[in-house]
């Protein structure tokens, strides 16, 4: 059984599920939290993923207590229903968690994938490092993306044999779209009409700062300062544009549409669906976000990013050149910023540098894996 319940996870799950299913040696079932309903609904229509089983736990105004204890509930009458012999969770959502503790409390395997990432401190990201560690305690299998993941796992104790280096699906997935938008004229075309309704400048040539933004460890001053500081660039830089598709979240809502709404080359748009945001990024300048994922994709596509959290469960990207951490700082924002628009040298030595996350292979490799597994 696979398991996932939001937009990033389900971006990262999807090849996997059509590779399980595809598979003659395996009985699959996808089961979907739904624990985002609008944005997991887009991403499972665009990969054509079609869940076995919907717990749909949306609730308006839900917060953590609700989330973990919804899809608890719903999770044990699924799991005694289906009786898997293993579930795969991915990350490090709330669905991840609750989903492997109600395994545990019934004796189920999991497999982790995108397991043994790690910043150390599980109040960075909030919750996230705090469930993707209590997932790591729990799992039986631990599918990590790059060999740091893999070091950062067995440097806990974990068996060496239950720990496989896979590469990231969001590479897989990444591939998968670029390919599906590349070889078919109607898709591209109409990905195109959409950003040229949204965006009133030529982005398919001009440069432009792409920038997501929604951690709650920025929420509050962290925002405040996010904002003025693109303000501030944008203000410096008016042949540049910078392009905001804005979180639905209220605490990102307010001070964006507060502080940024009355300059001409800042653009606050709506959330994009995942086959236009990765258009936007692959035609993007520089990439400035708090996300996780968008630090793998971003250096596929030889992306700078400025990454606005004071730490990374993702350092190989760090230290690979590719990604820089500025964390919420105006004056770190700014500076970063105008470096890259100013110094060709460093752009060109940013966007060139290797991506550590995979070569697209990851989901085939899990897959491999899985069937050694189960058939000793």
């Amino acid at each position: 059984m696979i398991v996932f319940g939001t937009r990033p996870e389900a971006i990262k799950m999807a090849p996997l599920c059509h590779l399980f299913r595809a598979h003659n040696d395996f009985e699959t079932t996808v089961c979907v939290t739904a624990q985002h309903r609008e944005m997991l609904d887009q991403v499972l229509e665009i990969f054509e993923v079609k869940p076995d089983i919907d717990l749909n736990v949306m609730q308006m105004g839900q917060d953590l207590f609700d989330v973990t204890s919804n899809i608890m509930l719903k999770m044990r009458d699924t799991l005694k229903d289906v009786c898997p012999d293993l579930v795969l969770v991915h990350g490090d959502t709330t669905t991840t968690f609750a989903t492997a503790l109600a395994c545990f409390y019934l004796g189920i395997k999991v497999g982790h994938v995108e397991a043994g990432l790690r910043t150390n401190n599980i109040l960075a990201p909030f919750p996230e490092e705090y469930n993707r560690q209590s997932t790591g305690i729990i799992a039986d299998i631990h599918f990590a993306p790059t060999e740091r993941s893999q070091k950062n796992l067995l440097a806990e104790g974990k068996d060496i044999h239950s720990v496989f280096v896979t590469g990231n699906t969001v590479i897989d997935s990444l591939h998968l779209i670029l390919k599906k938008i590349d070889g078919d004229s109607k898709t591209s075309n109409k990905i195109s009409a959409y950003l040229d309704k949204c965006l009133g400048f030529d982005w398919q040539t001009s440069r432009f700062v792409l920038i997501t933004g929604h951690r709650r460890e920025n929420f509050g001053e962290g925002f405040l300062n996010i904002c003025e500081a693109i303000k501030e660039l944008a203000i410096k830089h008016p042949d540049i544009n910078f392009v905001y598709p804005v979180h639905l979240n209220p605490n990102v809502q307010k001070p964006v549409n507060k502080i940024l709404n009355s300059l001409g080359n800042i653009w606050l748009i709506d959330p994009l669906e995942y086959q236009n945001f990765v258009v936007l990024l692959q035609r993007s300048y520089i990439v400035l976000t708090d996300s996780g994922g968008i630090q793998e994709e971003a250096p596929s596509l030889g992306k700078p990013v400025l990454v606005m959290r004071d730490s990374t469960e993702r350092p190989e990207a760090v230290k690979a050149g590719t990604v820089k951490l500025v964390g919420s700082s105006k004056e770190n924002i700014i500076t970063s910023i105008n470096s890259l628009l100013d110094d060709e040298e460093l752009y060109l030595k940013m966007s060139q540098s290797h991506n550590p996350f995979g070569d697209g292979m990851a989901c085939q490799r899990i897959v491999n894996h899985v069937g050694e597994i189960l058939n000793d």
